[in-house]
Order: structure tokens, then C-alpha cells, then sequence
């Protein structure tokens, strides 16, 4: 009796074929692995070297992260979430960090956006922030007074009268220098004295960050050091590379997207994948079940030959995992590059390519086969020889003791989730549909021989109706329904999964676009690329016709989540009661109560944080600042226009570029409200915001590509191997008579079997998950294009076909 090394080795030796389908499903699920796994890697170390804080050795700055403890006694863990702007320190602190020994210097710097009197974009600064990013006067001297000063070269000359609109209105300098681009300095900038700045700011009590230069020999880690002990805990100082966390929110922001797409959908793609590649090892064990009986019968022992399942595992699984890792690489290296193009990450970042992601892959891929091929090999090794060599002839009926009750129990956990999702609202819903499809796809996969001869059964009928071709499919459907099953899981996943995904944008995107058009009652809508000017409401207002000018800010805003720490939510800062220009779909309330201290919020949004109106709803400003305003109303088109919406006061001091984004007025000309901005209709701007959300839609296409794509990959991979391994039984039916136009015929009318039963499946899991989360958060039902779900079915069915044509014409040769 050959060792089972021998044995393994002979086997992929010399049946290469048997093992093609495992060794393509493995590779597969590393790819995915790996892929997911750089996001995660990059997303925990990502660093970039620090631009404008590049000459300060030491900085002070807000943490960029707020921090929540949620879960009570052993289950009590601290999650973070970034900031949708920028934290900022208050400014008394400079003169605290001014005074630590070893410190010659300390900036409090600023920055914002303002604009010249032509509309240029422009950023100022303090002139402080010469002193570490390296400004130089080209002529002139520096700003001193409230009204003076310093520009870049060609922006002006000294003496010269020019007008910025700045945060805090529009005010007149008098231009005392110029000054020579720098490498940390914008182009396009102009320098205040550091009192001037601050006071004109929009936030003259807080400061961006505090930039500390040291005295000549002091070490900056003995400086850091200093200022955090003077600080008091209420600042977090940086040294090297982690300066550049002191530059805004754009890089903790990033680090959250990563890490939630490596993460979140890592783990759920993770688990497809080995959930996929378990069942291509199984079915490739089990195909070769007359094997081991043979083995068996020859006086082979069960430890013999899972011992040889296990050596394999140990020959093919590595190998696949480590080729798996260069197309996850290649899909990593993608989708972080479309990231990057899209603005989601600053261009200073680069992708960890370190090797704990590949070597996750290659451990997946090994321990997938394994604990698969042991599992599938189990019977075959137990049971008698001579009921082996009978079971391998014919398919055995009966289904698992354990993997019966465990399917119905998923079956009826997904039915009674469903129940849930139908019942709730908002985020509960959609967070519990999420778990609707995993539990109908785990009841798929277990129950999957007793779906499958249902689907058989009630196909049998139309398919004897196709004469004899149809006939033989019938019967061999009923005959062999762990086949049929194994070809219907990865089918049915990749529908269920893509449609989720894919359909869900294309629901929320379509209720979105209904909300704004039904919600924008402005005739008219002004918008200026830089912000428009502090007075824009008041001057529109008085212009001929006009009756009602609101000017708009948007924003986001942090609530306190109790499983989560904090979830997102779209805000906007409005100048006056939105009613006349914005039609919210007003629940509850009314919104001429808002004023300062009160809020208005989206009715799903306040039935998941679980407040009315006349409740005070805790919730964190864009800089991170708490506030618990009294809500006094609630409506209905926050999807669409926005989820919380507050007096522009409310966002005062607490954004970096308090400028309104848009201006909303009724009545009026065109003509005459030019001179603010660029003028468009309540159609155009809808239109507009329709680009808006095309320009994010690829998240959720690309992430149903994944899935889809590897699920459909997996399936046509399946159903290759089930035809392949019936080249005996397809060529006994030529052997009695059957033609080989017949038998091609049945294996056609076989391939529509089963992707018509996926679809059907597919189909039902997807509506199932779609139903209540789309209510939740739209609350209407899902929106199916057409053509989009008939390129889905098509697709399916034409994979089918072709993934069993091509195999049984080869077999037939």
C-alpha cells in the first residue's frame, strides 16, 4: 500500500484536471484576501511627510479623531471616528507653549480661504508662518497694522489699496510687501499680522495648530516632550512624519476610508471567498469519492487517507495562495489609485505593500483546503468499503444530520431578521438587512441538495415536455441534486451579492434625485467655486423681485452611535427660514423656529437617535465641538437636500471655509443676481447634484465587481468541473444511442436549470435585503432598472451556458 504522501503526490501527479478547479478557486480567494488586506494595512500605517508644517520640528495640534467608549464590562472597547473638518486648539495655549524651556519660538498659525475683489481664490495666513515655511520678502516690509498687508509677487505692489473678502466680512489692506513663493507656501497667498489674521478668521479664539521652533542644540524629542507636559493633555504634539496629522482632517479621514474598506467590506468579501473556495474543495473531494472507496477496498485506513487529503491541501493550497497574492496586488494597487484620483486620499500617501496581507492570503487559501478537504473527506474514510463503492455509483439521498438542522436554523433566522429590518428605520434597518443575505446565502449553501431537487421537481415537467434531451436533464437533476447544488451556490451568490449592492444605489440615488427635485422651491440658484461673500443673502435680497434669499452652506456633522461611537450625517447652515426657497417635507415642527441653539433633522434620523421634537439632540459640530440643540422639527427630504439643518450661526467658528456654497432665491432676474456668482435654475441644479453622486456611485459598482465577479468566476469554475467529471457517464450515453446533438442538448437544458434556479434564488435573497433597507432609508421600495437587472440575468445565463458547452463538446471528442 503506497504511503498517503505517495499517494497525494501521485494524484496531483497524475490527475492534474481533478485539482484545476480547487487550485483557480484558492488562488481567487487570495487575491480577494490580500486585496482587502493591503486597504486594511495601508489604512493602519498610512503617514505622509508633513508640507506646511515641514520647518517646525515640534507641533501642537487637536486631535483629529473623536473617541467614544461603547459596551459595558468585559465588552467595553474605544472606537474613533475623524472629524468631518478640523479640530482646532484654543489660542491661549501658544503663550503656554511659547514659555517651555528649549522653545526660542511659538506660532499660533491659521489659515483660510479668502477672495480679491475679482473673485480669485486666495489663502491667508499669519505672518508668523514665515518662520517655518520658509517666506522671504521680495520687497517691502512685513504686515504690522490691522490694515496692512503682504501678497505674493505679481499679486500686487507695496502701496497699493486692494479688497479681500474675508470670514469676517469685506475689508481694504494696504499692501506693504511681497513676498517670494516658498515651498510650503500656496502660490496664490496673502499675509495679515498674526492678530489681524486670527481676528479675521471665523474661529478668533482657536488657533489651526501651534507650530514650536526650538533654541539652537535643543533636541526636538526633549521639546515635544516639554510642550506636552505644559499642555496639559489638551493638545497632541507631533514630531516627524506624524506633523502631517497636524494639517487638517484629510489624512485621519483617509486612514477611516481604508480601514472601513479593508475592514467592513474586507471581512464580508473574506468570507465569500472562503466561503466559495470551501465548497470548490468539497466538491473536488467528493468527485472522487469512487477513489477513496476503491482505496478503501484495497485495505487503505480513514487516517490514511485523510492524511492524504491533508498532503494535498499542503501541495496545491500554497502555491495558488502565493499566485493568488499578485492579482490581489494589481486590485489593491487599482482601487487605491481611483481613491487617490477621486480626492478620498491625500497624494502624499502610498500603498503598504508590506507582507502580513500575503501571508494572511496564503494562510486563508491553506487552511480553506484543509479544513474543507478533511471535512469533505470524513464520510468516504469512515464508512464501510463496500457501501463506499455503492455510494460512489450512485448519489446518496440523504442529507447531513447536522448540516440540515443548521440550514433551517439559518433559513429561518434570515426570515425572522427580515421581519426585523421590515419593522425599522433609517441606519437600523439597513444595518440589519446586511445580515439578511448572509444568513439566506449560509441557508443556500446547507440546504442546497434539498433546493435543488425542489428546483428539479418543479422544472421536470416543462423539461420532459422538451423531448428526450430535456428528459435526461430532468432525470439527472433528480438524480444528482449534490451536484446541481454545488453548481447553484456560487451562482446564487454572485446575483444576490451584486444586485445588493448595485441596486441599492441605483434605489437611494433615484430617491435622492425625486427629493431634491420635489425640495427645491428657489427660482433660482447662485453658486461661486470659492464661496460666496459673507453679504451674498443680504445683497441678493435686495435686488428687484426678490422676495425670499437664503444662502446654504454644506457640511457633515458627528451623533453618538451606540454601536458604532459616532455615525456621519449631511448637514447644511442656512441664513433664514429655508421654507420659502426649500421644501423639506416638514414633519413635525416648523422650521422658522430655527435660530441659534436648534436644530432640524431628517424623521429617520431622528427615529434612530431616538428624539422628538422638543428633545435636545447631543451631536458634534464639523471641528469636533459637542452641542446638544433643542430639535424643533422634523422632515422628511434629508436623503435628497440634507439630514440635519441648523442656523449658519451654529457652523460660526467651527468650519474652515465659513463661506455659503450656494444661494437660494425666489423671484427676481437672472441678470441681476449675476454679479454674485454663476446663476442656474432649480432643473440645473438638480441636474448638477445628479453628477455629484455619479461621481461616487463607482464605490458601490466597484465593490459589486469584486464580489460578483470573483462569485461568478467561481461559479463557471464549478460548473467546468461538474462537466469534466462526467465524461464517463456522457460518453455510456453515446454508447447506448444517445447523439451526441442530445446529449448536448441536455447538458443545455441542465445549465438552464440551474441558472434559471441561481436567478430565481439570487433574485429572492437580493429583494429580501433590498425590501427593508431601501425603506429604511429612502422610505420607498427598491428601484430594479430593467436593462440593468436583464444585462444581470443574461450575463448569468450566458455564463452558464458557456461554462458547460464548452467542456461537454470537449468531452465528447
Amino acid at each position: 500500500m503506497p504511503r498517503p504522501n505517495g499517494l497525494a503526490r501521485a494524484a496531483v501527479r497524475f490527475k492534474p484536471s481533478a485539482f484545476a478547479g480547487t487550485f483557480v478557486a484558492l488562488l481567487l480567494a487570495a487575491a480577494v484576501i490580500s486585496g482587502c488586506g493591503l486597504l486594511l494595512q495601508t489604512g493602519v500605517t498610512a503617514a505622509v511627510p508633513p508640507a506646511r508644517y515641514a520647518g517646525a520640528p515640534v507641533v501642537a495640534a487637536a486631535d483629529q479623531r473623536l473617541h467614544a467608549t461603547i459596551g459595558h464590562g468585559e465588552e467595553r472597547t474605544t472606537v474613533s471616528a475623524a472629524v468631518p473638518d478640523r479640530a482646532r486648539l484654543d489660542a491661549s495655549l501658544v503663550r503656554a507653549a511659547a514659555g517651555v524651556p528649549g522653545a526660542a519660538h511659538a506660532v499660533g498659525d491659521v489659515s483660510y480661504p479668502v477672495r480679491a475683489a475679482s473673485g480669485a481664490p486666495l489663502t491667508a495666513s499669519g505672518w508668523g508662518s514665515a518662520a517655518f515655511t520658509g517666506t522671504r520678502l521680495a520687497t517691502g516690509t512685513a504686515p504690522d497694522g490691522p490694515d496692512q498687508v503682504v501678497v505674493a509677487t505679481g499679486h500686487g505692489r507695496p502701496g497699493e489699496r486692494i479688497t479681500l473678502h474675508t470670514p469676517a466680512g469685506e475689508r481694504t489692506f494696504t499692501v506693504t510687501g511681497a513676498a517670494a513663493p516658498s515651498r510650503t507656501a500656496p502660490p496664490a497667498a496673502v499675509w495679515l499680522s498674526d492678530a489681524r489674521a486670527l481676528a479675521l478668521s471665523g474661529h478668533p479664539r482657536t488657533v489651526d495648530a501651534i507650530a514650536v521652533l526650538p533654541t539652537s542644540g535643543t533636541d526636538p524629542a526633549t521639546l515635544a516632550a516639554q510642550v506636552e507636559r505644559a499642555l496639559h493633555g489638551r493638545a497632541q504634539v507631533h514630531t516627524g512624519d506624524d506633523r502631517s496629522l497636524a494639517e487638517g482632517a484629510a489624512l485621519p479621514a483617509a486612514k477611516e476610508l481604508l480601514i472601513a474598506l479593508g475592514g467592513s467590506f474586507g471581512g464580508t468579501a473574506t468570507l465569500v471567498a472562503v466561503f466559495t473556495a470551501a465548497g470548490t474543495v468539497a466538491l473536488s473531494v467528493g468527485q472522487r469519492s469512487r477513489e477513496f472507496a476503491l482505496l478503501r477496498a484495497i485495505g487503505a485506513t480513514p487516517r490514511q487517507l485523510r492524511r492524504s487529503v491533508a498532503t494535498e491541501s499542503l501541495l496545491v493550497a500554497p502555491l495558488a495562495g502565493a499566485l493568488g497574492c499578485l492579482p490581489g496586488l494589481a486590485l489593491a494597487s487599482w482601487w487605491f489609485g481611483q481613491l487617490k484620483e477621486k480626492g478620498a486620499i491625500p497624494a502624499g500617501v502610498r500603498l503598504d505593500t508590506g507582507p502580513i496581507p500575503f501571508a494572511a492570503a496564503v494562510a486563508a487559501a491553506l487552511l480553506t483546503a484543509l479544513l474543507a478537504g478533511l471535512a469533505a473527506a470524513r464520510r468516504p474514510s469512515r464508512v464501510e468499503p463496500g457501501r463506499a463503492l455503492t455510494e460512489s455509483q450512485v448519489e446518496r439521498r440523504a442529507t447531513g444530520r447536522i448540516r440540515t438542522p443548521l440550514g433551517i436554523l439559518a433559513l429561518a433566522g434570515g426570515v425572522a431578521l427580515t421581519g426585523v429590518a421590515a419593522q425599522a428605520s433609517g441606519e437600523v434597518a439597513a444595518n440589519t438587512a446586511l445580515g439578511v443575505v448572509m444568513l439566506f446565502m449560509l441557508a443556500v449553501a446547507l440546504l442546497g441538495p434539498l433546493l435543488a431537487r425542489a428546483c428539479a421537481a418543479l422544472a421536470g415537467l416543462p423539461l420532459r415536455a422538451a423531448g428526450a434531451a430535456g428528459h435526461l436533464a430532468a432525470a439527472n437533476a433528480r438524480g444528482n441534486a449534490r451536484r446541481l447544488a454545488s453548481a447553484l451556490t456560487p451562482i446564487v451568490l454572485a446575483l444576490s451579492f451584486s444586485s445588493t449592492l448595485v441596486f441599492l444605489h441605483t434605489s437611494t440615488d433615484r430617491a435622492a434625485e425625486h427629493q431634491q427635485r420635489a425640495g427645491l422651491v428657489a427660482d433660482h440658484v447662485v453658486t461661486a467655486p470659492a464661496g460666496l461673500p459673507a453679504d451674498a443673502a443680504a445683497r441678493a435680497a435686495r435686488a428687484p423681485g426678490v422676495t425670499a434669499a437664503v444662502a446654504v452652506q454644506h457640511t457633515g456633522v458627528l451623533l453618538p452611535d451606540g454601536d458604532a461611537g459616532f455615525r456621519g450625517a449631511t448637514a447644511q447652515g442656512v441664513s433664514a427660514d429655508p421654507t420659502p426657497v426649500l421644501d423639506l417635507d416638514v414633519r413635525t415642527g416648523t422650521l422658522a423656529a430655527l435660530r441659534p441653539g436648534t436644530v432640524a433633522l431628517d424623521a429617520n434620523l431622528a427615529a434612530a437617535q431616538q428624539v422628538r421634537t422638543g428633545d435636545r439632540l447631543e451631536l458634534r459640530l464639523p471641528d469636533g465641538t459637542r452641542t446638544e440643540p433643542l430639535v424643533v422639527a422634523t422632515y422628511g427630504r434629508g436623503l435628497g437636500l440634507s439630514e440635519v439643518t441648523l442656523p449658519a450661526a451654529a457652523l460660526a467658528g467651527h468650519v474652515t471655509a465659513p463661506y455659503a456654497t450656494e444661494l437660494l432665491v425666489r423671484g427676481g432676474q437672472p441678470a441681476a443676481l449675476a454679479p454674485l456668482g454663476a446663476v442656474t435654475d432649480a432643473a440645473g441644479w438638480s441636474t448638477a447634484q445628479s453628477r455629484d453622486r455619479a461621481l461616487n456611485a463607482w464605490a458601490n459598482t466597484t465593490m459589486a465587481a469584486v464580489l460578483g465577479g470573483f462569485a461568478a468566476v467561481a461559479a463557471v469554475n464549478t460548473l467546468v468541473m461538474t462537466v469534466l467529471d462526467r465524461r464517463r457517464e456522457l460518453r455510456t450515453l453515446r454508447l447506448v444511442g444517445t447523439t451526441r446533438r442530445q446529449v448536448l442538448r441536455m447538458i443545455r437544458w441542465e445549465s438552464l436549470l440551474v441558472t434559471g434556479a441561481g436567478v430565481a434564488l439570487g433574485t429572492g435573497i437580493a429583494l429580501a435585503t433590498l425590501v427593508p433597507m431601501v425603506n429604511g432609508l429612502t422610505g420607498e421600495g427598491p428601484y430594479i432598472p430593467p436593462l440593468l437587472y436583464g444585462s444581470f440575468v443574461a450575463a448569468t445565463v450566458g455564463l452558464g451556458l458557456a461554462a458547460t458547452a464548452l467542456p461537454a463538446r470537449a468531452a465528447l471528442r
